[in-house]
């Protein structure tokens, strides 16, 4: 069987080439902010990404650089500031942050506003909002690739908030793109084998490296891979490598559709980012 490969790259360029698009016929620049605290070499790499992107498509970006040590109260103020700024459409905090700081607090000190409702009175109820970037980029490749959900059986192994949680209530709602039949699986399933193997997709959130095989997949699935994990690899230059959640064997020639690790669902984040900053300008200025 030749399986489809769901590159995340080609949807995020025609996601990016929209939104260009609609930046130059209306003249309009979405703002964006991003705050990054703490010199983590990785999160540096993510927020410069951030900014291409946003140079990319036409946006306004600014980085505000904190200190590791910065208190909290500087932070929300910081935010605040931002909050008020008419220039500025989307605030994203840069995660991890230092363990003295509270990611809860944080997050929350950022507004939606323009009669946005927050991310899960949206997936509860349906509502018009703002929907993580993750998610909602696996939905946008799933629609770009005609990955059919209606009816279908999904299983989802993790439970995180910023994934597997929300990308189930997502999937499960009554929508052309949406209503499949969800279930969530975790470090508590028994059999997790048996569960998963029911799926006409599987969703691997756990972030441990190819951690379901072939025996978790049914011939025929398709399966979408949301887990970045470094290896040690010492044929490598950087020593290491990024590898998905779900092992490659189960993948190519056995599943019908796979995102692959890296360049699968990674490139769409970035991508529903700027489109959820589009939205909230829209949303913020009237139409």
């Amino acid at each position: 069987m030749e399986s489809l490969i769901l590159d995340g790259k080609i949807v995020r360029d025609s996601v990016f080439a929209d939104l260009s698009e609609r930046t130059r016929e209306t003249g309009r620049r979405p703002g964006l902010a991003v705050i990054l605290v703490g010199d983590d070499p990785a999160s540096r790499v993510y927020v410069s990404s951030k900014g291409k992107a946003c140079e990319k498509v036409g946006f306004q970006h600014e980085t505000h650089e904190l200190p590791g040590d910065v208190p909290e109260s500087d932070v929300l103020d910081l935010i605040d500031r931002l909050n008020g700024d008419p220039r500025i459409h989307g605030i994203l905090v840069q995660i991890p942050l230092p363990a003295h700081l509270s990611e809860t607090r944080v997050q929350r000190a950022i507004l939606l506003g323009g009669g946005l409702v927050p991310g899960a009175v949206v997936l509860m109820a349906g509502e018009p909002g703002l929907l993580p970037c993750t998610p909602r980029g696996i939905i946008r490749i799933c629609d770009h690739y005609g990955i059919s959900l209606p009816g279908r059986e999904v299983v989802v192994v993790g439970r995180s908030v910023i994934v597997g949680r929300t990308l189930a209530m997502l999937m499960s709602l009554k929508t052309d793109s949406a209503n499949a039949t969800v279930t969530i699986c975790h470090s508590g399933t028994r059999d997790l084998a048996a569960v998963v193997r029911r799926a006409d997709v599987v969703v691997a959130a756990m972030g441990a490296p190819a951690a379901l095989g072939r025996d978790h997949i049914r011939e025929g699935a398709v399966v979408i891979d949301v887990g970045i994990n470094r290896v040690s690899d010492s044929t490598r230059k950087k020593g290491y490598r990024i590898v998905g959640d779900v092992d490659p064997d189960a993948l190519g020639g056995w599943a019908s559709a796979y995102t692959p690790v890296p360049g699968g669902v990674g490139p769409m984040t970035i991508a529903m980012l700027l489109d959820n900053t589009w939205d909230a300008m829209t949303t913020l200025e009237g139409g």
